[in-house]
């Protein structure tokens, strides 16, 4: 159940692949399309074109305030059994999750054919996630606990459950470009990740119904079934001496003792299992690691066409734990979070290709491509391989400059991930979406251009069906919406 809990928050990705964020910039919220754009926000989505920008320093500083919404409708029979689901056995559960300070900093400076760079970034994670009710995987499992236990007397449950994550990836990328000529420059650079990673989990005040609407204490049942059950043993055990010192148990009526041995000894074992949660669950889970990878890139300039494409090797992420589970448990979600365990985590390889079309002075129209190598990644449970296919974007967007000081933007985003009924589960989630943004740039000063935007991104709705006797499916859908500001100087 801890488990259960804590993956939830494992991705927050706010726009780009299931493990990464692309939105590292206020122009990137203004138009996506940003692959084969010439700006200062290329020392992230096209450093080689950032060669060509003017001589001397170049700084860029940007806030994003994001909020997203995770729902998962779910239905299952055992919710029927909780004391505040009404009997019913459909229940929508909502995690809400805040990146209140997504900061990115850009910095290039250009002599000659040179530009030396270096990109401050969050592209993972960003935040913090809260379900306040808990998730129905976890429930569910609750749930299933009273039903096993109804020859015990219990007709239903109660209980609370509560969790929140932390989790931000820390980017740091230095790089090089060189124009080799005129029309066509080249980079490359290292990129460094660092994860870090809190999770917290509860559940608590279990209850058992045991009848009429009273509630007896998890613990305590337990102790009384299993004084129950060692009551039965004893007088079973006590029949089948007798059969055995009369030399009987040939006759059916020992064979019917023996069954019903074996099954006293069964419950006796579940019950012993279930000690474990008598006292609820609390659990603290942090994680850390550092990852590195290059990075290349070329930008081709053909009349007033602009071309573009970067390259970023995967880099391998080994989550470890420090954590307050120390011994494995038959629920495998929780050994995920062991303590002094090493998670596969990796960031995939990325492929962005990118054109820039100027077909009259102040418009240029961008169309963009991004393929992301989830799949030759290595995450926690061979994740990877449960996905169709890697995941792809398309961008396209448009910026016009209306005054020799302002320019306005706008574009979008279509997200296509490889998602399966095996990969999907109210864990962790993304479900396929198309986004939009707008926004502008102010040229203040001739040294200082300011910048604002708004993005949202619309999701799908992805349905699974796990069975149909009984009825077990869930539904998933996400919301997003990201405010941005900034600033950049030049020197």
């Amino acid at each position: 159940m801890v488990g259960v809990m804590l993956a939830v928050t494992s991705t927050t990705a706010l726009a780009g692949g299931i493990l990464t964020n692309t939105n590292q910039s206020v122009d990137f919220l203004r138009n996506p399309a940003r692959d084969a754009a010439i700006g200062l926000d290329g020392v992230y989505s096209n450093p080689a074109g950032v060669a060509f920008l003017p001589e001397g320093l170049h700084i860029g500083f940007n806030w994003q305030y994001a909020r997203q919404t995770r729902t998962v409708t779910s239905t299952n029979p055992l919710y029927a059994l909780g004391r505040k689901n009404n009997g019913q056995s459909v229940k929508t559960f909502e995690g809400t999750a805040d990146a209140p300070f997504i900061p990115s900093l850009q910095a290039a400076y250009n002599k000659g054919d040179w530009s030396w760079q270096f990109n401050f970034s969050v592209p993972g994670g960003g935040g913090s996630c809260e379900f306040a009710d808990g998730l129905g995987s976890f429930e569910s499992v609750v749930g299933n606990i009273a039903n096993q236990l109804k020859p015990f007397g219990a007709q239903g449950y109660d209980m609370d459950g509560y969790m929140q994550g932390r989790q931000y990836y820390f980017g740091f990328q230095l790089g090089t470009a060189y124009k080799i000529n005129p029309n066509l420059a080249v980079y490359g650079g290292l990129r460094v990740l660092y994860g870090n990673a809190t999770y917290k989990a509860k559940i608590s005040n279990i209850m058992v119904n045991v009848g009429e609407d009273r509630y007896m204490n998890f613990g305590s049942f337990l102790q009384s079934a299993a004084a129950t059950v060692e009551g039965n043993l004893e007088k079973v055990n006590a029949g089948m001496a007798q059969y055995e010192a009369a030399g009987a148990t040939a006759l059916p009526q020992y064979a019917e003792l023996v069954a019903t041995k074996q099954q006293l000894e069964g419950a006796k074992q579940s019950i012993g299992s279930l000690q474990k949660y008598s006292q609820g669950v609390n659990l603290l889970c942090n994680q850390s690691s550092v990852g590195v990878a290059p990075v290349i890139g070329v930008d081709y300039k053909f009349g007033n066409f602009n071309f573009a494409a970067k390259y970023e090797f995967k880099t391998q992420i080994r989550m470890k734990n420090e954590s307050t589970v120390n011994e494995a448990s038959e629920i495998a979600a929780v050994n995920k979070y062991r303590d002094a365990e090493s998670i596969n985590e990796d960031a995939p390889a990325q492929l962005t290709v990118g054109a820039q079309w100027t077909p009259a002075e102040g418009v240029r129209l961008n169309a963009g491509w991004h393929h992301y190598f989830d799949k030759q990644a290595d995450w926690y449970d061979n994740a990877q391989d449960k996905l169709s296919h890697n995941s792809n974007e398309l961008l396209a967007g448009a910026e016009w400059d209306v005054a020799d000081r302002l320019t306005i933007s706008a574009g979008g985003q279509l997200t296509r991930y490889g998602l399966t009924d095996e990969y999907m589960n109210d864990i962790s989630f993304v479900v396929d979406s198309y986004s939009i943004g707008f926004g502008f740039n102010y040229k203040a000063t001739d040294r200082l251009t300011l910048k604002a935007a708004y993005f949202q991104t619309m999701y799908d709705t992805y349905d699974r069906l796990t069975s149909t006797e009984p009825l077990v499916s869930d539904s998933f859908t996400r919301t997003n919406r990201v405010l941005g500001i900034g600033c950049e100087v030049s020197l």
